[in-house]
Formats: structure tokens, C-alpha cells, sequence
């Protein structure tokens, strides 16, 4: 037996059987808190834990990587007043966000850089892959401010194109609706999925890319002193619809999000919302999109319509955000309207994240390029406290087990689950098809599984704040005779039940990531 200080556990001699009605269904929390047994079996009070980094995906903080980022990248250490030391910034994050261009990743016809060891951005790919870090993209084809985007080789195939300034030719932007830029672009995304298509190596794809900066808002269809309203909106409409429907496609097992803003698709950036923009949304995560933003913290662009689009689709959708504002010299932060953020004092702007990603209940933030810097130097209670608060954090507190029982006999295994942070678990996205389950096992003196049982009934995106959540599973014990000891993890079913969530506990984890319970006499 383990001692005492691992756990809470009690053992009664009652053997009232818990009603059949109730074998399978979850329910609400309604037990009390002096009840220490059901049926035969013990319970067990896992002992939580508060601020470990758990990687989980779609969960916890995403570090950033520029186009230029090389090796050395990933050792980028910053000084913690807090803990008078330095750290990385990888051993808190659970992603790797690259946004980038078409014309990076593919700049010759059926050239992928993924593909060339010598390419930095290669490099920068499985830097990401051998340090466990999945990936995450936004690939960018709007060339009027940053340049030549789209691949040249697009042009040179006829794609039209407008350019905006003629004082720089070379910032071409293609037009989404043409048919040869969706020819190529499709043949680009159709490559990219082939590769990445991958949950084990991608997080997320940010999947629109188009407009200024790939933020899904100023896209360009045609000259704007030739376009008409009536034109633009067909044109928007059909253009979402293509490039969706083609993400979709090519990445059945990744989760995509899209940039909810209230000029979604249209060829301004700022103003009032446009009618279309909730509709064409909705679309999209009806497909199955997650929901992202660009401008946390901006509080006159990221204001009450994207406020309520997100309060809309939380606990449906998993939200991931980025901060708006660039402290490191680019943007007067400090004229933000809500007269919050001081000259000189990016930690203003970044609690002014915080709070926005606690009432969107995000379930990702981020460490940018530029920006990570403050966070660990001057906002480190902040990053502690998201990976307590944030996204989501989920671990067994009770469960009930036998400590002997005979083989072929059947038990019932109570279990309730608690989620400690704003967000939510997304098993419910059509990529994942609720694969996430509770199960347990039962483990041999050297921490070899023998045999798993899956709750069917249990999903862990029901688990929310302050709201646990019950199970009564019935288990039909049919191992051979001997000594035992319970384990429960939240398993990935489409991976042969292999351990996929790690959970928040203080207890004894087996190197393939089972929690150990308490042991158990099979006679």
C-alpha cells in the first residue's frame, strides 16, 4: 500500500451496490463531501496540481518563430526577476506558431521547403519536431506590404494581380477569385496536407490566410474604383467558400481556425460590422473551424462584436488568441482607448491581454516575436497564471475503486472529473470526434498495462469550470488472478487508448503517462 500522504483514501465495510439506473450516465455533482465509499470499493482523492505545464493540445501558451528564426532560436533564454533566473521559452509552450508565406514554403514549382534539410525554415520545422513541439501555420499570400508572397512562378502562369502602390511593383497581391492562383494554391495546400495532416506533429492550421498580413480581413477581389458593393459581397462569398471547403478537406485531423472579425473576407480592415460577416463565419465553423483573433488587448478593434461572436461559440469552439499591440517600438500602445496601457510599460499591455483572454475563456495565448520578452521580464505572474487559469486543466478529484475483488466479477467504478480552467477540453471538434475518453487500467509490479477499460460515456468536453462531473462505469474484471495496481488516464482512442491528456494530479505517473491509483488484490 502507499503511504497515506498520496492520497485521501477511506475503506468501508458497507456493501450497498450502487443502482443499476445509474451505470453509464454522467451527472452533475450531487454527492457529499464526507462520503467516502460506494458499494465495495474506496475512495481515492487524487491530490491536484496547480501549476505544473501541462502540454495538451489546443491548450496552454504558443511561442512564435519569424521567418528568419535559425536554430539558436529555440535557446532563446529570458531573465524572471520572480525567480532570479533564466528560462526558455519552449519549456512553457505547447506549440510553435509559424506564419509565413506561400512563397517560403514553396518557392519553386513542386518545391516544398519542408522537404530541403538546408532551408531554414526546414530547419526551423524539425527544430519544432525533434524538441516535441508541434506545429502551427498561417501561410500569407497578400503581397502589399510585406512583398512578394505568393510564388512567382503563380504570376508568371497568368494569375491576376493588383498592385497597389506603384512606386513597389514588386508588392504584388494575387486575386483569390482567379482561377489559376486557386489552381496552384490548391495544389500548395493539398501538398501541405499531405505532410501535416498529422495531429502528432501539427496544433493547428490557421486556415484563410488572405487579406493583409493572412488576418482574413482587406482582402483585395479588384481594383477598389472599379468595384461595387453588389460584386464584392458575391465575390467574398464564393472565395470563402472555396478556400474553406479546400482546408477542410485537406486537413480532416487538424484543427483549423479562422480570424473572427467583423470584416471577415472584405476589403477593409476597419468599421462597422458587416451583415455578412456573422453568416460566412458560422459557415465556416459549422465545417468544423475554431475560432482565433488577432488584436486582444486593441480594445477599439477587438471590441463588443468580437466580444459576443466568442461569448457565442464558448464550450462549442475552442478561441486562441493573439495580442494586437506591438510594445518593442511599431505601435502607440499607449493611445489605446481604454486609457489602461502607459508609455514605457508593455506589462500594462499585457495584463490588458490577459484580461481580455480570461472573458473570452481562450484556450491558447501567445509569446510573439517581440513581444515574449515582457512577458517574462516584466509580466511572469501573468504567464504562471494562465498555465493555472487558463485554457483547461483536468484531473480526478474522486474515485472509487476496489481494493479485492474476484476475477470475472463486475464492479462499478465511480469517478468525478473537475476543470480548473476557464476554456474547454475540444472533443467535440469534428477533427477530433470526442477520441478523448477516461479509462482505466490495471498495471503489473512494472507499470505494464494488463488490460484497460474505456468509458464510453465519459467527455471531457462537458468538464467545466466549476462544474464537475460524475461517472458510474461498470467493469468486468476479467483478469487473471493476482496483485494490481489502478491507473486512470484520458486516453486517445483512435492511438490504441494510449494516454492523450495529461491531467493535473501530484501523483505517481507511470513513463507512458497512467496516473496509479491504489493497488488491488484480484483473487
Amino acid at each position: 500500500m502507499r503511504t497515506p500522504s498520496y492520497r485521501t483514501m477511506t475503506k468501508h465495510v458497507l456493501t450497498v451496490l450502487v443502482c443499476l439506473q445509474l451505470f453509464g450516465c454522467a451527472a452533475r455533482d450531487n454527492e457529499t463531501e464526507d462520503e467516502t465509499y460506494r458499494g465495495d470499493n474506496t475512495l481515492v482523492k487524487p491530490l491536484y496540481n496547480r501549476n505544473s505545464v501541462l502540454r495538451n493540445p489546443l491548450n496552454g501558451w504558443v511561442m512564435y518563430a519569424g521567418r528568419t528564426a535559425d536554430a539558436s532560436y529555440w535557446d532563446t533564454e529570458y531573465y524572471v526577476p520572480d525567480l532570479g533566473k533564466n528560462v526558455k521559452a519552449i519549456d512553457y509552450a505547447s506549440a510553435c506558431y509559424i506564419r509565413t508565406s506561400w512563397a517560403s514554403l514553396n518557392p519553386q514549382e513542386g518545391v516544398y521547403a519542408w522537404n530541403d534539410p538546408d532551408s531554414r525554415i526546414g530547419q526551423l520545422i524539425r527544430g519544432a519536431e525533434d524538441r516535441g513541439l508541434p506545429i502551427a501555420f498561417r501561410i500569407v499570400v497578400d503581397g502589399r506590404d510585406q512583398g512578394m508572397n505568393t510564388p512567382q512562378f503563380v504570376f508568371d502562369a497568368g494569375a491576376a494581380y493588383y498592385v497597389e502602390n506603384e512606386a513597389f511593383p514588386t508588392r504584388i497581391t494575387p486575386l483569390p477569385q482567379d482561377p489559376v492562383f486557386q489552381d496552384y494554391y490548391t495544389r500548395f495546400i493539398e501538398a501541405l496536407g499531405e505532410r501535416f495532416n498529422d495531429p502528432e506533429r501539427t496544433a493547428f492550421i490557421d486556415a484563410y490566410g488572405l487579406g493583409k498580413w493572412g488576418e482574413a480581413h482587406n482582402v483585395i477581389y479588384e481594383d477598389p474604383a472599379t468595384a461595387t458593393a453588389e460584386r464584392t459581397e458575391r465575390l467574398k462569398e464564393e472565395v470563402f467558400t472555396w478556400v474553406t471547403d479546400l482546408y477542410v478537406r485537406c486537413f480532416s485531423e487538424v484543427p483549423l481556425v479562422i480570424n473572427y472579425h467583423r470584416l471577415i473576407g472584405h476589403p477593409e480592415s476597419w468599421g462597422a460590422p458587416n451583415e455578412n460577416s456573422d453568416r460566412l463565419l458560422v459557415d465556416a465553423i459549422n465545417k468544423g473551424y475554431g475560432l482565433r483573433q488577432d488584436a486582444f488587448g486593441m480594445t477599439d478593434y477587438y471590441a463588443d462584436w468580437e466580444k459576443q461572436f466568442a461569448r457565442t461559440w464558448n464550450y462549442k469552439r475552442p478561441v486562441i488568441m493573439e495580442g494586437g499591440w506591438i510594445t518593442t517600438g511599431t505601435h502607440r500602445y499607449w493611445t489605446d482607448p481604454s486609457g489602461k496601457y502607459r508609455e514605457g510599460h508593455p506589462e500594462d499591455v499585457r495584463q490588458g491581454e490577459f484580461d481580455a483572454s480570461a472573458e473570452a475563456c481562450v484556450n491558447m495565448m501567445d509569446f510573439r516575436v517581440g513581444e515574449t520578452a515582457s512577458w517574462f521580464e516584466k509580466s511572469f505572474p501573468l504567464v504562471q497564471r494562465f498555465i493555472s487559469e487558463g485554457g483547461y486543466r483536468l484531473y480526478p478529484d474522486r474515485v472509487y475503486l476496489p481494493e479485492e475483488i474476484a476475477s470475472g466479477d463486475e464492479t462499478v467504478i465511480t469517478h468525478r472529473w473537475r476543470n480548473t480552467g476557464w476554456g474547454y477540453c475540444p472533443n467535440n471538434i469534428p477533427q477530433w470526434k470526442y477520441k478523448y475518453k477516461v479509462a482505466f487500467a490495471l498495471l503489473d509490479a512494472d507499470d505494464q498495462v494488463q488490460k484497460i477499460w474505456v468509458d464510453a460515456d465519459s467527455d471531457p468536453s462537458e468538464w467545466l469550470k466549476d462544474a464537475p462531473v460524475s461517472y458510474d462505469f461498470k467493469a468486468n474484471i476479467d483478469v487473471p488472478a493476482g496483485h494490481y495496481t489502478w491507473a486512470v488516464a484520458i486516453v486517445d482512442t483512435s492511438k490504441e487508448n494510449q494516454p492523450g491528456i495529461a491531467i493535473a494530479v501530484n501523483d505517481d505517473i507511470t513513463g507512458d503517462g497512467w496516473t496509479k491509483l491504489i493497488e488491488v488484490e484480484v483473487k
